[in-house]
């Protein structure tokens, strides 16, 4: 199924209760939305996620769905509230309580990319804001909210793996002195969106596959983990990050030799956690 705002693969047939969830992955970049910026098409893309819905698009042939944005997070951030409009960059937006992301610029209508580099001259109207929520935000959403409703419904249980990539930086940066720097961080906002079973098996999936895993720092989870991480209904969401340096370079944003030997690698990784799903028996609340 293809939408203005997001592709949704799905299995011939699901046979797992595991989702992958990629909304920072899309480059459909509007010409409008590039001729207005005052970035040049290749800064613009610093933010994105770039290539990572191609890590997991081999999701459908084990039985689980893949839903990938389709617009770029620079365009409208899919990770992050409806709500969370920036009155630094939206007109006629009034202040609200502080909030760290609309603070920094990366509300759901985001105004920097990586480095703090503003997207726009100036500001933009209430409505074009709005009309972007409405045509691309609520309906990924949506997707995504009937996935896991009807996993849940058939399986007694949800597995959500929401992907994402890091910049390499971003780990050099929060690294501790004289330890590896982690190659995945997995964010389950301390325990509050997955159960420590689903969580420990995401986590070996990536470790039998040779990646040093860390968790919850840098990154915990955001919006999608906040607001869908359920596990006392037996509805988890775990984030994945992923060092961009693994595969890609991050100065050319093109895949890297290597990035097919990687795929490779992640394969391995997304049979794993399909299988994590296939249990006869649900995970118990925790």
């Amino acid at each position: 199924m293809t939408h203005d705002a997001f592709r949704l693969i799905r299995p011939a047939r699901q046979d797992t209760a595991v989702i992958f969830s990629s909304p920072h992955s899309g480059r459909d970049y509007p010409e409008a939305f590039l001729a207005s910026s005052a970035l040049d098409a290749k800064v613009i893309r610093s933010s994105e996620d770039a290539f990572v819905e191609h890590l997991f698009d081999m999701a459908p042939q084990h039985g689980a769905a893949l839903l990938a944005a389709r617009l770029p997070r620079a365009f409208l951030d899919l990770n992050r509230a409806h709500d969370e409009l920036d009155p630094g960059l939206i007109e006629d937006v009034v202040r609200g309580a502080h909030n760290p992301r609309i603070s920094s610029g990366l509300g759901v209508i985001p105004r920097v990319v990586a480095g703090g580099r503003a997207i726009y001259r100036g500001k933009i109207p209430l409505a074009e804001a709005e009309a972007r929520i409405a045509r691309y935000w609520h309906p990924y959403h949506t997707a995504l909210r009937g996935l896991i409703r009807d996993t849940r419904a058939e399986f007694g249980e949800v597995i959500v793996i929401d992907c994402h990539s890091m910049p390499h930086e971003a780990i050099e940066a929060h690294g501790r002195p004289g330890q590896p720097r982690p190659d995945v961080v997995l964010g389950d906002r301390f325990g509050a969106a997955a159960s420590p079973e689903v969580m420990g098996r995401v986590e070996a999936a990536f470790q039998r596959a040779g990646f040093r895993v860390a968790r919850n720092a840098p990154f915990a989870g955001a919006y999608i983990t906040q607001a869908y991480g359920r596990p006392s209904v037996l509805q988890h969401v775990v984030q994945v990050e992923i060092d961009r340096s693994l595969y890609m370079d991050e100065v050319k944003i093109e895949p890297s030799p290597g990035f097919a030997a990687f795929r490779e690698m992640m394969a391995d990784v997304v049979a794993e956690i399909a299988r994590i799903g296939r249990r006869q028996v649900p995970l118990a609340a925790e």
